[in-house]
């Protein structure tokens, strides 16, 4: 069965910023100390840096950041300078991560996520916390799990299937 073939449609504004909005209240729904939640917000951000980088930035993501650490009552900007740097990974890494399957994509990802996570234990570190266990990089790898299935929701509504037609050159 041969691979069907797609042309995206520019991304709407409103469902960008519908998308963050939801991968925000996922991030500030309680789940627990479930330890394999991953955050959202982050693979969101990242999403939108690699197949929008002008409409989505690193000022969008340090505004969510500054969200997140309100609602954490963490350091404010722990989660602005992780979601900054994310960020800029992700829009230095959006042409050639492009080139690749979602195995591809996901095996430059899981670098950037797992970045993120080494950030945020510094900072705590920093601050006098306690060394963190190896548990506080499951986040990062269902992160990177769910990337396919992220990949796959948030680019449906600009999929269109070719059409060929013998009468229209494009």
């Amino acid at each position: 069965m041969a691979r069907q073939e797609y042309l995206l449609l520019p991304a709407n504004r409103a469902f960008i910023a519908f998308s963050l909005t939801l991968a925000l209240v996922l991030n500030i729904l309680p789940w627990g100390r479930a330890m394999w939640v991953p955050d959202f917000l982050a693979l969101t951000l990242v999403f939108w840096n690699i197949h929008q980088p002008r409409k989505v930035g690193i000022g969008i993501a340090f505004l969510l950041g500054l969200v997140m650490d309100v609602h954490e009552a963490s350091l404010l900007g722990e989660h602005a300078l992780v979601y900054s740097i994310v960020s800029y990974g992700a829009i230095s890494l959006h042409r050639r991560v492009m080139f690749f399957g979602p195995g591809g994509q996901m095996l430059h990802l899981l670098p950037l996520f797992l970045l993120a996570q080494i950030v945020a234990v510094l900072v705590r570190l920093a601050l006098g916390a306690p060394l963190p266990g190896w548990s506080v990089f499951v986040p990062s790898l269902s992160a990177t799990l769910l990337w396919p299935l992220a990949d796959r929701i948030l680019l449906a509504p600009q999929r269109r299937v070719v059409e060929l037609d013998e009468n229209r050159p494009i």
